[in-house]
């Protein structure tokens, strides 16, 4: 018979279009839930990282207030870090000839604001280009990208007492907060240098060192030297 089977042929095109389009919508379905899930499960992994980063931030970047000692005789650490190194250089552009270095080494895990040893006028601010080696390394002092400040000390006529601040691999970027010719309170915040770091310390060889090697200091608090 003529035309025989066309209408069933209709049936199973219509039935084969619905089931293509439940089996698209199921398959749509499974996508989306899929993707949706891993949007989610990545924005909560973000979300962690960013609390994660945000809670190490303000713990990082924390500025505790320094105990200042009253003591005329007292120059305090300008950071808060372990004394790694205690011996004498040549300091030409500030001080102008041999001095006492304190090398105080800062983790990822110390403070990093720095304060001012001593009272003073700030007669030097000189930065220098350099490269980026691990802080950890004393001779990355003379290599890295550092800042000197220079203080004439109004706490003993004639007294000059520097601070250097030294980027480290991942400490690339100085933050001074004062200005040549600002003064300065003793352990007055001065400067941030950001992520592990070392700041070395030149006195004059009158000065009487308080502190020995791996001392724990802090910034703007601990007596690390007295006046002679």
């Amino acid at each position: 018979m003529k035309h025989k089977g066309k209408a069933r042929r209709s049936a199973l095109r219509l039935i084969v279009g619905a089931l293509a389009v439940l089996v698209a919508l199921i398959v749509g379905g499974i996508i989306a839930t899929f993707v949706g899930s891993l949007v989610v499960t990545l924005a909560t992994a973000l979300l962690g990282v960013w609390v994660v980063f945000t809670l190490f931030t303000l713990y990082f970047f924390r500025d505790p207030e320094p105990l200042v000692p009253s003591a005329s005789t007292a120059i305090v650490a300008p950071a808060h870090g372990k004394v790694d190194c205690i011996d004498q250089v040549e300091e030409p552009l500030f001080l102008g000839g041999t001095c006492q270095r304190i090398s105080i080494f800062l983790s990822v895990f110390d403070v990093h604001v720095q304060h001012a040893p001593v009272a003073g006028r700030v007669a030097c601010l000189e930065h220098r280009d350099g490269q980026f080696l691990n802080a950890m390394k004393l001779e990355s002092a003379e290599h890295n990208e550092n800042l000197l400040i220079g203080l004439d000390s109004s706490e003993q006529p004639g007294e000059k007492v520097a601070v250097r601040l030294i980027a480290g691999l991942l400490a690339r970027r100085i933050v001074p907060w004062i200005a040549l010719g600002d003064t300065v309170a003793r352990g007055e915040r001065t400067s941030l240098i950001q992520f592990g770091s070392r700041v070395d310390l030149y006195l004059p060889l009158t000065a009487k060192v308080q502190v020995r090697l791996n001392d724990k200091v802090k910034g703007g608090q601990t007596v690390v030297a007295l006046r002679g």
